[in-house]
Formats: C-alpha cells, structure tokens, sequence
C-alpha cells in the first residue's frame, strides 16, 4: 500500500523525484492517511525540498532528518500511523488532544529511537501492546484519557530507560501488578481513574526508589497501605485518595523525607495518625479527611511550614495544640466536623498569613482569637456549631479581606463592632443563634458585596437602617426572631436582586413602603408576628415569583388586593390580622382554608357569606333559620355536582381499563383527578416523548397544569435509537425516580409537581405549567430571537442554582443525569425550572466517588466522557452537561449538527476558538455590548466541561463564578495572538465547607 502510493506520488508530481526527500515522502502518506477537517496539516507541501518548515516538524539542524513531530490539538482523525517509525531520528511524537480512533498497532516497537510518545485524549481501543516495553529509549509515555482495555501487559516490567508512564482515564480492568516494581527507573506512574477490580497497592511499588510522583486516585484499591511506600525517598507527591484502603496510616509515611504533599482523603482508614511528622520538613499539604480516623492532632504537624492541612469528616478529639500558631507558613487551616474542645490558640493567625479557618461543627469554647487577621489576609471565617462566647474582637472589623463570615450557632453575645457591619468585601455574613444586640449599623452601607445577610434569632434592636437599601447585591436577609422596631425603610425598595426578606418575629409597625413591585426576583416574604398596620399593598400582587407569603400576626386592614389572584403561592398566611370586605373568589379553596382565620371583617368563601351578617342581635333566630336554608341549599347542589362529577369520572374510568385511578399529592391541591382526566384528548397535547405524552390542562379555576402521561415499557420503534442515547428507561422506573425525587425538594428551580395519578397499566404525573416551554425548543426555533443575553443570564443563573440545590442542598444529593437545554423549563417570566427526574439517581452519604450504573442515561452531546466510557456517574456528569448548556446558550448551536462532523459541540467550540478566535464561536444574533460578560460565561462553560472530572468545578463553585460575572472583581480575559485564553480560577474544584 505504502509502495503504491509512493509510486503514485511519483507519477503524478515528476518535479518529487528531485525535491521532496524520503522523510518528507513518509510524511506525505501521513497526511493522507489522516482526515484533517481544519486544515492543520496545510502546510506540508511537497514542493518544499524538506519537511523541517511544515507544521509540527522538527528537525535537526544539521543533518535535517525529522526529529520530533507534534501535531497536538490538531484535531486529526483515523488510525495511528505507524510509517512513522521509518523515520530514523524520531524521537519525539505527540497527538495529544486529537481523535485518532484506533487500536495502537504492535509494530510501534519499530520505532527504535522513540524517547517521548504522547497519545493523550485520543480514541484509541483495545489493549495495550506488549511491544511498547521493546522500545528501548523510551523515557515519557501518556496515554491520558483513551480507551485502553483489559490489564497491563507483562512486559511492562522490562522498560529499560522509561521515566514516566501515565494511564489516567482509561478502562483498565486488571489489577495494579506487581512488576510495575521492576522499573527502576520510574520517576512518576499515574493510574488514576480506572476500573480496576479490587485489589492491593503491591508491595514492589515501594522498589522506585527514584519515584517521585505516585498517583493511585480511585483505582478500587483495597487493604492496607504497605509499608514498603516509606523506601520512597524522592517521592514528592503521594495520592491515595478515592479508594477503599483500611487500616492504620503505616509509620513508614513519616520517613518519605522529601514528600510535599501527602492526599488520603475518601477512604476508611482507622487509628491515629502516626507520629514523626517533623522528619517531613518539605510538607506543605496533608489531607486525610473523610475516613475514620481518631485521636489528636500530633503537635509536631502543627509546627511544620504547612500551607494545607485539611483533616475533616474523621472523628478527632481533644484541644488545638496551641503550637499551631507557632507555624510561619500556615494560611489555612480546615478542622471542621470532628469532635475538639477547648479554646483556639489565643495567637492564630498572628505569626502567620491566615487566609481560610473553618473550624465548625466542634466542641470549641472561649473567645474569639483578636489575631486572626493580623497579617491583613483571613479571607474565610467559620466557626458555626460551636461554643464560642464574647464579643467580636473589634480588630476583626478592620479586616478588609474578609469575604466570608460563618458565626451562627455559637454563644456570642455583646454588639457588634460597626466597621464590621461594613466590610468591603463580604459576601455572606452569618450570625444566626447568638445573643448579639444592638443595632445594624449605619456602617453597612459600605458593605457593597453583601449578597447573603442572615442574622435571625438573636437581640438585635433598633430600626432597620435606611443604608440597608444601598445593598444592591443583597439577595438574602434573614433578620427574623429579633427585637427590630420602627417601620421598614423607605430605601428598602431598592433592593432590585432581593429574593428572600425574612423578619417575623420582631416588633416592626407601620405601613409596608410603596413602590414593592420592583422586587422583581423576591420568592419569599415573611413579616408575621409584627405590628405592622394599614393596607397591602397592591404591588404585592405583581411579584410574578413570589412562592411564600406570610403576614399573619399584624394589624394590617382594608380588602384583600384583588391582584393576589396573580401570585402562584405554594405557602399563603394573612391569618389574624382586621381585613375585611369579601375575600377574592380565587382564595375559595381547600389550599386555603387556614389562610385567613382571625380576621372577623372577612367574608365570603370559608368565613361565611356576607349576606348572612346583621347587626341587629335580636336577629339570631332569623340568622339561624337562613343559614339552616342555605346550608341545605348548598349540600343539595353540591349533591347534585358530586353526584355529576362522580357519574362521569366513573365513565372516564370505564374508557380507561375499567381501572381505579389513585392520586398522591405532593402539595395542597385546588382539583381532583376526576377534573385532570376530563381533559385528556388528543386536542390538549404539546408534546411526546418514548415513554408518553404530554397535555395542557387548563382547570375549572383558570389555572393549568401540565400533565405527562406514561404508558407501559419503551416506545416502539425506536428502541435502538434510543438504547444509543441511552435514553432505555421502563415506565415504572422513571415514574419511580421521577416521584421519589419531586416528591421531596422544594425549590424555586425546580419544577413543581403537584402529584401523581394511577392505575394499573397507566400513571399520570401532574407539573406546573411553563407557558415558555423548554429552553431548548426556544433558543433552536425561530422564536430565538426572544432570549436577548439578559434573558439568557436570567436562565443560566436559575438553572445553576438548581442543579445546586440538587449536589449540595438535598441530602444525600440528587444526581440528575439528564441535564439539557430541553429539561430545562421556562415559565412566562424565562424563570427557569429544570426538570424530568425519570433517570435521578439519589446517592447515598455513604457512597464514596462515582456511582457504577447498568446503563448509560442522557442525551447524545451532553454525556460526559468519563460516564460514557466506565458507565460511572457522580455530579461531575452533572456539571459536564450544564457545561455544554452553557455553550449554547453562548454559540446559539445545537449540541451535535452535523456541521461539526465527527465533533460535537465542546470540541467544535475548542477547535474554532484555538485557530479562529471567539468572534467565530459567539451567537451572532447576541448585541455585541454583552461581549466581556458572554466571554466570562464561555470560560465557565469550558470549565465544566473538561475532559478530566477533577477540573471541573463544583455546582455550587459555578453558581459563585457566575455571580461574579460582569462585575469588577472578575478579572480581565488573556489574550493571545488575537484569541481569547481561558480564565484560571482559583479552587476549581469547590472544595471547602459547606456555605
């Protein structure tokens, strides 16, 4: 084949035979061995004497033979060309990041002078040659994120000179062996992420002794850790993390004399840590937390130059050594749920730059230390669960860094300082369950980053400031449970991002401000058990978003505002308050029975018609006999509509398989089944779907509802189509996840299912309806043209927030594995609400890394890499669908077209980014005034979908990221020869407590 195309090469450009040299001609059959959809390869040309000036070539300058070829990020397509071992001087090959998509032949081993080979983040199947151990200047070898099967071959033990062998993300099924040992000159080996079966971490590992890097992260690794690991004397790097491993912590860790970072963290291992910590002068990070560890923290680790130690989630005991503070280089410190007493070092933070203590969920008791912001740069405090007691040290109040403040459930009293109120730079501040009193101070104007205020059930006093009203990024304020006077302030109104206002409780008068509609984004209002008095105001009734209203317990009087019946309230109490006037026919329901109690001027529906009322008390008996009249009238006509109702639900029920229908309802409910399944004919469908269809109901009341309508098994016809999108899903275990999962969350993101109905062979699923249906039938329809970037923020932020909801607010967490632009449903506002759980997976506290699955769930271009090849899922698939809803939103594109070829969108984007710049990436119908804020998007979507899970962040972490979009703190984009570089963000992976 190779001869004929040389022959063929020669035949139709004669002018090759006294140009292009050999190695060139070798190269030529490369690139048409290849497909090369972007061109990369353009350059070679065979008119040119030499390859040394094509693209990826390089040559040595004398004998100008082919030394090294690199054509990483090309985007270069089909099998592994192994012509390339006729070069004689190729040392150097690298294809990393392309999409060469077959098996790596044996006859690699040709390629004698081979030094470095790098096949990262291919397609590459089937096992691993043997051959490669036959090539003997072989020092790097990547084969980071492939397809590699089956186990490591034998012959891996006899590498003669190889370096570094890296095998991340692959599908290696074996076991770690043992020979693995025999390679003396290891310096690094990586095996992370691989579904190996159970096994030890072999002994002989401990025989590289000139090993520095040994990552053996979620590799199912069982038993203890061997002492042998302690021979490692170069070692610098030692993960373990993400496995089963029980047992002690071997002493011999304590001998790894130049190891700088040592992660055990998510597996079961037991006992104390061992002492001899101090021999480990080059320690900088040390991170054991969520096993099962006891005992103390040695105080030799807390005089060592750490800059991490994070020992969480494990069960120590006793007092911070107060030699903690001693250490120089400490700038974090996490010891968070374990079970210390006694008081903080009373000096932390004063030797030190101090940046991130959490020390909550303990037994801690004292005062707070004065010197934690000493060096000017705590940037995170938490100490809630705790025992503390006093003041806050007034040198706190001085501390511009400070960004979070975690001090709730303590013993905290006095009041607090009022440069603290202020802080620049604080985004949450938290004081719940204390004893502080005083006032908030006028101070907290300048506290222009307050997102999250939440300082309920304490002794504050005083009127609210009218400086809260300059807080424009406050979107929380818990001030409930305290002994606040005076009226709200008039400035409150202003706060346009305010989507919670909590202050029961407390002993706030007067009327509530004008001008509450422009609380466009408010979800909760509770006032009760206040004095506040006069009229509602009407604008109340505009809160399109508004799901729980509470002012009970008040003064307020007049009518009830007839624009109530707009709100779609899952909570509503007015109850003991002196309305009056008839109550809005709307409130005449069952949902509302308890709604209005205690207000004696109310009439009409539950509180009894306003005809029936006299003034005159000799008029009793009269009173009496009308009410005995109507009473009999209205269970006459409701006898009759029951009667009516009861006949025709019992016809509809006939037509439905004679079956009785059986609803469970997750909320209070202002219909019956009967009135749903009236509605069901062909006329009220809007969608379908494998498993059913979908019909809008539109109740007696005006209201509608969505109802999805499930039949037995999968859809016919389109069983493999859908086995390939691994959307296989039987009626009853969707319906299973899809009620065991909306059944139990509340939240504004999510979408609200009302309840359930069955019968034997069919079942109902009953949601709020979403007047804009799904994103992405919008955003992919002539109606694009809606979804201006505002809007788009608008739905990127909801849909973030309830995704985390889900991770990191439900416990255990919800994995959702069908997150698409299509699940995610708009309401007549583009507030956003993700939906269809039929394939949530709830996981267990319990459970430690990815959740193994016997089926592939999800949708062709949003499935992570990592699901799609292991059948592994954890909230890192999440985050890598959300990730490509971004960039459409973003691009405007579908996730797979065929305009991408073999691509899909991530690497369309990645492609297009890398050789034309992000103007050919962005939605052109977006206005070019948003372009830095899309950009600063664009990099969070790229973020979430790394090929490598562990570089994705948390959701909660993207929820933050997207907040800080477009203001000033963000920093500005890199740029490179014209083309926009990603951001780098510090703590990508969301680590930390819980905010």
């Amino acid at each position: 084949m190779i001869f004929l195309f040389l022959s063929f090469l020669f035949i139709s450009f004669p002018f090759l035979s006294h140009s292009l040299n050999q190695e060139g001609l070798y190269l030529l059959y490369v690139k048409n061995s290849l497909s090369d959809p972007d061109n990369a390869l353009s350059s070679w040309n065979p008119r040119d004497p030499t390859p040394c000036h094509w693209f990826g070539i390089t040559c040595d300058p004398t004998t100008y033979t082919v030394t090294a070829l690199d054509l990483s990020n090309s985007n270069l397509a089909g099998p592994f060309p192994s012509i390339l071992c006729r070069l004689p001087s190729l040392s150097f090959i690298s294809f990393f990041n392309d999409s060469i998509n077959s098996s790596l032949p044996a006859d690699i081993s040709s390629c004698q002078s081979l030094t470095h080979l790098d096949l990262s983040q291919n397609l590459f199947t089937g096992v691993l040659p043997a051959s490669l151990a036959d090539l003997p200047e072989l020092k790097y070898l990547d084969l980071t994120a492939n397809n590699f099967s089956g186990d490591i071959p034998e012959s891996f033990g006899r590498f003669q000179k190889l370096e570094v062998i890296s095998l991340v993300y692959n599908l290696l099924d074996g076991t770690i062996p043992a020979f693995l040992g025999n390679i003396s000159t290891l310096k690094m080996l990586n095996l992370s992420y691989n579904p190996f079966i159970p096994g030890r971490i072999p002994p002989e590992v401990g025989n590289l002794t000139n090993l520095e890097i040994l990552w053996l992260t979620e590799c199912n690794l069982v038993g203890e850790i061997p002492d042998s690991l302690g021979r490692l004397n170069k070692l610098t790097d030692l993960d373990l993390a993400l496995n089963n491993l029980v047992g002690r912590i071997p002493s011999s860790v304590s001998e790894l004399a130049s190891v700088v970072q040592i992660e055990l963290y998510n597996n079961s291992l037991t006992g104390e840590l061992p002492r001899g910590f101090s021999n480990l002068a080059n320690l900088r990070l040390l991170d054991a937390s969520m096993n099962q560890l006891t005992g103390n923290i040695p105080d030799e680790l807390t005089r060592l130059p750490l800059e991490s130690l994070n020992l969480y989630e494990n069960r120590f005991e006793g007092t911070v050594p107060a030699s903690i503070a001693d250490s120089p280089n400490l700038y974090e410190l996490r010891l968070f749920g374990n079970r210390l007493n006694g008081e903080l070092p009373g000096n932390l933070g004063k030797n030190s730059p101090l940046r991130w203590l959490d020390v909550s969920n303990n037994q801690f008791t004292g005062q707070i230390p004065a010197s934690l912001c000493e060096k000017g740069e705590l940037e995170e405090l938490l100490m809630i669960y705790n025992e503390f007691s006093g003041e806050i040290p007034e040198s706190l109040s001085k501390c511009q860094s400070l960004s979070r403040v975690r001090l709730g459930s303590n013993r905290l009293s006095g009041e607090v300082p009022a440069g603290f109120w202020g802080l620049p730079r604080v985004n949450l501040l938290e004081l719940v369950d204390n004893s502080f009193s005083g006032p908030i101070a006028k101070t907290i104007a300048n506290a222009g980053n307050l997102s999250l205020l939440i300082i309920s059930r304490n002794e504050f006093n005083g009127s609210i400031p009218e400086e809260i009203g300059f807080l424009q990024n406050l979107s929380q304020f818990y001030g409930a449970n305290n002994r606040f006077s005076g009226s709200l302030p008039e400035t409150i109104v202003n706060l346009s991002d305010l989507g919670i206002l909590d202050l029961h409780g407390n002993h706030l008068t007067g009327e509530l401000p004008s001008g509450i509609e422009s609380w466009k984004k408010l979800n909760e209002l509770n006032l009760g058990n206040n004095s506040f008095s006069g009229k509602i105001p009407e604008g109340i009734g505009r809160l399109s978003v508004l799901n729980y209203l509470d002012l009970s317990s008040n003064q307020f009087s007049g009518k009830i505002p007839t624009e109530f019946q707009n709100l779609k309230l899952n909570q509503l109490n007015l109850s003991n308050n002196r309305f009056s006037g008839e109550l809005p026919p709307f409130f005449n329901k069952g949902i509302y029975k308890n709604s209005f109690l205690g207000n004696p001027g109310l009439c009409g529906g539950f509180t009894g018609s306003c005809n029936g009322r006299y003034e005159d008390r000799d008029g009793g008996y009269i009173w009496l006999l009308r009410f005995i009249f109507v009473l009999a009238a209205v269970i006459l006509v409701v006898g009759v509509v029951w009667f009516y109702f009861k006949y025709r639900s019992f016809k509809k029920a006939r037509a439905l398989d004679k079956s009785k229908w059986t609803l469970m309802s997750f909320h209070k409910l202002g219909f019956s089944e009967h009135e749903i399944l009236d509605c069901l004919d062909e006329d009220n469908v809007i969608g379908s779907g494998s498993s059913g269809k979908v019909y809008k109901v539109v109740l007696s009341n005006g209201e509608a509802v969505a109802v999805k309508k499930l039949w037995g098994g999968v859809k016919k016809g389109n069983a493999k189509e859908d086995l390939e999108k691994g959307q296989v899903q039987t009626k009853d275990d969707g319906f299973q996840a899809e009620v065991e999962t909306l059944g139990k969350i509340r939240h504004k993101n999510i979408v609200k299912l009302w309840c359930c109905c069955t019968t034997r062979d069919c079942k109902l699923l009953v949601y709020e309806y979403m007047p804009n249906g799904s994103l992405g039938d919008l955003l992919h329809s002539s109606k694009g043209g809606l979804l201006d970037w505002p809007t788009r923020y608008k739905i990127i932020m909801d849909a973030a927030e309830g995704l985390s909801y889900l991770h990191h607010d439900c416990v255990p967490p919800i994995v959702h594995r069908d997150v698409k632009s299509n699940n995610i449903l708009l309401d007549g506002d583009f507030g956003a609400r993700v939906a269809d759980f039929g394939v949530a997976k709830v996981f267990d506290a319990a459970e430690k890394g990815p959740k193994s699955m016997s089926v592939i769930a999800g949708s062709c271009g949003y499935i992570a890499p990592e699901y799609a090849y292991t059948l592994r899922v954890n909230e890192k698939s999440d985050i890598y669908s959300f990730g490509v809803v971004l960039l459409e939103l973003v691009t405007g594109r579908l996730p797979v077209d065929p305009e991408f070829g073999e691509k899909d969108l991530v690497k369309w984007v990645c492609t297009t980014l890398d050789q034309k710049g992000v103007d050919h990436v962005l939605d052109p119908k977006l206005d070019s005034c948003f372009k830095e804020e899309i950009c600063k998007v664009l990099n969070i979507g790229l973020l979430c979908t790394s090929p490598l899970p562990i570089n994705r962040p948390s959701m909660r972490r993207a929820v933050k990221m997207l907040q800080e979009v477009g203001t000033a703190s963000q920093p500005k984009a890199a740029k490179k020869d014209g083309k926009l570089a990603p951001y780098c963000y510090e703590d990508a992976s969301g680590q930390g407590s819980v905010a």
